[in-house]
């Protein structure tokens, strides 16, 4: 079992910058990837960025491409995430999540909440 718990978030001011981290426990060695999803209100999940495991490469979503960076530490087997210039499209609720070995996010994080004002 995987167990992953976010912290960060809160409540900023638009074209402030946040970082959220996210600490991983358990059975995470066959861990492939990584990630951070987000879900506003009324609308689906979706992955905002996500860091392959073994060899760091990332992807991001169009909507924060520029803005943010993914990062691993694999020591202390932490995961950030950070956004800047913030803006109050980018309110949701956050989410940790991890892969096994294959490419399928099955472990979550509870959420943490974002709210950006104007």
């Amino acid at each position: 079992q995987v167990r992953l718990i976010e912290s960060g978030g809160g409540l900023v001011q638009a074209g402030e910058s946040l970082r959220l981290s996210c600490a991983a426990a358990g059975r995470t060695s066959s861990t492939f990837a990584r990630g951070w999803f987000r879900q506003a209100l009324g609308k689906e999940r979706k992955l905002v960025a996500e860091i392959l495991w073994g060899d760091g490469f990332t992807e991001y979503e169009a909507s924060v491409k520029g803005r943010c960076t993914i990062s691993r530490d694999i020591a202390k087997n932490t995961m950030d995430l950070y956004l800047n210039n913030l803006t109050p499209e980018d309110t949701a609720v956050y989410y940790c999540a991890a892969t096994g070995s294959d490419s399928k996010y099955v472990y979550w994080g509870q959420g943490t909440q974002v709210t950006v004002s104007s």
